[in-house]
């Protein structure tokens, strides 16, 4: 208790020195970081979906700010988490640049640099996570500090976590000492998946003819299906937000609300074929509201600004006071929020938040070898330029084995049985067809990335400056495939030790563990190619000169 009263001392006596800060705020800030699992942005209704409702999260935005440009530099569960926890790049993280990963002891985690500087640290539902950190040791390491997961409910569906985040947020309040600040995870496992079939109709209420053909992307088809399937992802967000509601409450009725930043966002895109695990504009686009009463002055602000979720780490400290050469982290990449955070200014509030770097290496296993799907990409102007590496590979995992980086679910089916008609096949192509090497796509007229403006003369002017740009900063961050080494990335091994080398062990017949996708996922590559409509390389080299 003494040592947590000393560094608090100590930490409140840097940041009333420090006169960028002294005038912002009298005390230090308590942060909950709510992330939800699987979301894509637009389906908040402060983004203007009309068949979610998330009051909750509609609140955070009004009362704070609303950011339109939000992105993870990583696709996929555990990748943006670190990437939010060290405030690096993926390819800055060694291991950590995959998903089920062995974290690496050297990279400290901004929640444990918050504990060790007079914050009182903890979580609840999903952490960091999936993949495996330890100490130096070897003893076990909560990159989060405190798990609070004890106190359990009966949810509306067996797919929705038994856990109750809201009691178990009051039970980490009542554990913090009078006048300690608090960095709390409300780490929600909704809306990942599996989902019951026709919860949303049959227990929130939903009717399909609230699912519009416009609410459906024009990779999938419009069918009741996949409208039946989204209604059940609307559920699931909004049991998050109605737990989100409770923790605003608690924070009302304990008189903290006040001095709370309240930072609501999710990992990655929604858990549908082409989205989730994928480097495209609904994939890393994610929804960010912040609200903080006693620092956020201009309220009711949206800012345009492109924020990456790099920037959080640096945005913690700040607000701490901790530097970042006292944090023990690593070299951060991010650059701090703050300057939105006090800006009276909406629209466009800084000058050099005018791109986000993205990109992945092995997300899920399934390939030979456990190989990876490697691509880097840059979101600028309004573009969006990918680089795929190794093209001769399937970009969402093998069709023998599953297409593992999709999970399985009824918009996936749906999708895989496209392939079995001339008259639909281009469904199955845009979502587990092979790509081209280069991608280039204008995100405000064609925020659905299906026209490859990168095939297209008149584009090659941009598709250079964007290209140049991409490699000069991957060089300047260290990126081992600008120097050759991208093979380093690859040969991390894959942590969960039910799934490795499942592409080899699953065609010898073994029974290898596949809980995230459905058994007809699994689909016959010889058999595939037989269909005339697959003959003569139409792939989607081809079908991208749409």
């Amino acid at each position: 208790m003494l040592k947590k009263l000393v560094s608090y001392t100590i930490v409140l006596f840097t940041i009333f020195s420090c006169s960028n800060s002294e005038n912002k705020f009298s005390q230090l800030p308590n942060i909950l970081f709510a992330i939800m699992d699987d979301v894509t942005y637009m389906h908040m209704g402060a983004y203007g979906s009309d068949w979610i409702n998330t009051p909750n999260f509609d609140r955070v935005a009004a009362q704070g700010i609303l950011f339109q440009n939000a992105y993870t530099p990583n696709a996929k569960c555990g990748p943006s988490r670190s990437n939010i926890l060290t405030g690096r790049n993926s390819w800055q993280l060694e291991e950590a640049v995959n998903h089920w990963a062995y974290f690496p002891v050297k990279f400290k985690s901004v929640a444990e640099s918050l504990s060790e500087n007079g914050y009182h640290v903890g979580y609840t539902g999903k952490g960091w996570a999936p993949g495996v950190a330890k100490h130096e040791d070897g003893s076990p390491r909560d990159l989060l500090v405190h798990r609070y997961n004890d106190i359990k409910l009966t949810p509306p569906t067996p797919h929705i976590s038994n856990v109750d985040y809201a009691a178990n947020f009051e039970a980490f309040l009542k554990d913090k000492e009078e006048g300690e600040p608090f960095f709390f995870w409300y780490g929600g496992l909704e809306p990942h998946r599996g989902y019951e079939y026709g919860s949303g109709i049959a227990k929130g209420g939903k009717q399909l003819s609230q699912v519009n053909d416009e609410a459906i992307f024009s990779f999938w088809p419009k069918v009741d299906s996949v409208r039946t399937d989204l209604l059940d992802y609307a559920f699931e967000i909004e049991y998050f937000d109605q737990q989100l509601g409770i923790m605003l409450d608690q924070l009302e009725a304990s008189g903290e609300l006040e001095n709370t930043l309240i930072i609501v966002t999710s990992d990655n895109g929604m858990a549908f074929p082409r989205i989730k695990g994928q480097e495209y504009e609904y994939s890393n686009h994610l929804p960010l509201a912040m609200m903080w009463p006693a620092g956020i002055k201009a309220t009711g602000r949206k800012v345009e600004d492109l924020v990456s979720f790099i920037d959080f780490a640096p945005t913690f400290l700040e607000l701490a006071g901790i530097s970042e050469e006292n944090s023990g982290m690593e070299a951060i990449t991010g650059k701090s929020l703050t300057e939105i955070l006090f800006s009276e200014q909406e629209g466009k509030v800084t000058d050099f938040r005018d791109q986000v770097l993205i990109g992945k290496e092995r997300h899920d296993v399934g390939r030979p070898n456990d190989e990876g799907y490697p691509i880097r990409g840059i979101f600028k102007d309004g573009m969006l330029y990918l680089k795929n590496f190794k093209t001769d590979r399937w970009p969402a995992g093998n069709p023998e084995t599953g297409y593992l980086n999709t999970d399985g679910g009824a918009t996936k089916t749906v999708v895989l049985n496209s392939i079995y008609s001339p008259d639909t096949f281009r469904f199955w192509n845009w979502s587990f067809g092979k790509r081209n090497e280069e991608e280039l796509f204008d995100i405000k007229s064609d925020p659905d990335c299906m026209r490859n403006l990168a095939l297209e003369e008149e584009y090659q002017e941009i598709l250079k400056e964007m290209r140049m740009l991409l490699l000069t900063e991957l060089t300047e961050q260290g990126d081992p495939r600008m120097f050759g080494k991208g093979d380093v990335l690859e040969s991390y091994h894959y942590a969960d030790q039910d799934g490795v080398n499942f592409y080899e062990r699953y065609l010898n017949g073994e029974n290898v563990k596949y809980g995230w996708v459905n058994q007809t996922d699994f689909q016959d590559l010889d058999k595939i190619e037989t269909y005339q409509h697959l003959k003569n390389g139409s792939n989607s080299v081809l079908l991208n000169k749409k």
